[in-house]
């Protein structure tokens, strides 16, 4: 049971990965002209990656987070329902674990979308139309 619940649980990240990587790709393709001028009055390579990442890992503990208070909602809606047959309660540390994984997931699938924004030419970001 423990390992069926894991490989959900990590195809459940890998998509939740996969669609936060789509978003970010979008943002950069919207925000193209942004980059370039941002380049072209001095942004570095790193402060573009930077700002990106931070982007992708605040989506992700944004998810994170409505996750964790939806189940705890859930959690105090089953414990009114059954109120002396059943006791429920959120473990805390493994909130800080999900919330971990989350910046881990934000990372690893917001680094390419970053990396491609940090990499665009100042001149052919200024001339994209889109």
């Amino acid at each position: 049971m423990k390992l069926m619940l894991g490989g959900i649980a990590g195809i459940s990240l890998l998509v939740g990965g996969i669609g936060i990587m789509n978003i970010m790709l979008v943002s950069v393709t919207e925000r193209t002209k942004e980059i370039g001028i941002r380049k072209a009055i001095g942004a570095s390579r790193q402060s573009i990656l930077l700002q990106f990442l931070l982007e992708a890992v605040i989506v992700s503990i944004s998810g994170c987070l409505i996750g964790v208070v939806f189940s705890w909602l859930a959690i105090q809606v089953i414990g009114i329902i059954m109120s002396s047959s059943l006791t429920l309660s959120m473990n805390w540390a493994v909130v800080g674990i999900a919330i971990a994984f989350s910046c881990v997931i934000g990372v690893l699938f917001g680094l390419y979308p970053a990396a491609k924004a940090a990499n665009k030419k100042p001149i052919d970001a200024l001339r994209y139309e889109g």
